[in-house]
């Protein structure tokens, strides 16, 4: 009897060079060391039972099959309301807008729709770990301009900045896309509206797309707004905007976002979109459009995050963590190079295994958000979390401060 396992032919890979994401690897190591994972972006807190009654209400009403592809048109036209109102652009919810399994997929289908083979795509590091591996399957070469850090006295980075003369150059005759992230994830950094001009003025002779990530758009604290790249006419013309229900109302599970584009720019994104997902959950979509109708539910989230931004802040004041600004996002960025520990001279990675390890938290090392990891001594915090939750934290992450006076190393 032939004892040969069957045989699996082997194949080229189309990702070579991409593993687990750093978000799963380290999940998995907080829960394989019960630590409290302040890692990976997403709430630990319900969502609104308000919201779940509608979804209910949308599946005894039999809004169970398949919806339209571009998604059910109560959800669009909430969505072409709500922009209008915001920032001022009127979108087709007809021809402009189309419904996502969440922003990774809008992502994913904006590359593939308009990026051929040896386009280039302009992308500002520290990025979201989807945009890369999306870029290399379309075919693209990516192009990165890496923001850049700023310093305090004490050599510590205080906050970052777009390097302009480094993005002029960058835009060229080759470039198909430029995508932006505002507010950026994870340095919670916020394109202003003169960021937004300049990037007309450096574009505005090409033939190149934007596509504009903005899935934690009504996370912006201490008085500011985000400024859409819808806001911007001459750039809303060539722009995807995405965003994420998944992150607004505190269901990232759902994965349900949308994008927003001119209608010659739907229409070959729809393309690929109805052979990637066709369409999204349905009694999902029925629920958030009539929940999409109370502005309140969107609009209360600035100070509902700057809450408990400013809880875990205060409480990460009482070490020798250095907070960057967190002027958006749901993320606390710290510098640990200052702490009075050895560990503080370890690498971003090895730092984030060690905090999980030892003591008990989880973050995620920013130089994950790199191609090439550039070390600056720099982690990220979640703080989408029950107070109960950052408060345990905390008391974890103050034991450093007692480590260092004791004495103990």
């Amino acid at each position: 009897m032939d004892q040969n396992p069957p045989y699996t032919p082997a194949f080229h890979s189309r990702l070579p060079e991409v593993g687990t994401t750093v978000f799963t690897v380290m999940s998995t190591l907080a829960a394989n060391h019960k630590a409290i994972n302040l890692g990976q972006g997403f709430p630990d807190f319900s969502c609104d039972r308000g919201l779940i009654s509608k979804v209910n209400e949308a599946m005894l009403a039999d809004h169970n099959q398949y919806p339209p592809m571009i998604g059910v048109a109560e959800l669009r036209q909430g969505i072409s309301q709500k922009i209008s109102t915001l920032y001022g652009y009127d979108y087709d919810p007809d021809i402009d807008i189309t419904i996502t399994a969440g922003g990774t997929q809008a992502i994913f289908t904006a590359i593939l729709s308009c990026v051929s083979l040896g386009d280039e795509i302009v992308i500002i590091e520290p990025a979201y770990d989807s945009y890369r591996p999306s870029i290399e399957l379309a075919g693209g070469k990516t192009i990165a301009v890496s923001l850049t850090a700023n310093y305090d006295d004490q050599g510590s980075v205080k906050s970052y900045s777009i390097l302009w003369d480094e993005l002029a150059k960058a835009i060229n005759p080759k470039t198909r896309l430029v995508i932006i992230n505002t507010p950026h994830n994870p340095t919670g950094m916020v394109w202003q509206k003169s960021d937004l001009d300049h990037l007309a003025s450096l574009v505005r002779s090409t033939n190149a797309l934007i596509l504009s990530d903005e899935v934690y758009e009504h996370m912006v604290f201490d008085g500011f707004n985000h400024i859409s790249i819808a806001s911007q006419p001459e750039l809303a013309a060539r722009s995807f905007v995405v965003s994420s229900f998944g992150k607004t109302y505190h269901v990232t599970g759902w994965k349900v976002g949308y994008v927003a584009a001119p209608a010659a720019m739907m229409k070959e994104f729809r393309k690929v979109h109805q052979f990637n997902v066709f369409a999204v959950n349905t009694p999902m979509q029925y629920g958030l459009a009539e929940y999409l109708k109370n502005a309140d539910h969107y609009l209360g989230l600035p100070s509902f995050y700057q809450a408990k931004r400013d809880y875990f802040s205060k409480g990460l004041e009482q070490t020798d963590f250095k907070l960057l600004p967190a002027s958006a996002t749901y993320f606390q960025c710290v510098n640990y190079t200052k702490l009075n520990v050895p560990q503080a001279q370890m690498n971003e990675a090895d730092f984030c295994s060690w905090l999980t390890t030892e003591v008990g938290v989880t973050a995620i090392p920013v130089s994950a958000f790199y191609a090439k990891p550039v070390e600056s001594g720099v982690i990220r915090f979640c703080f989408a979390k029950e107070e109960k939750t950052l408060s345990a934290a905390l008391e974890r992450l103050q034991t450093l401060q007692l480590r260092k006076d004791n004495g103990t190393r």
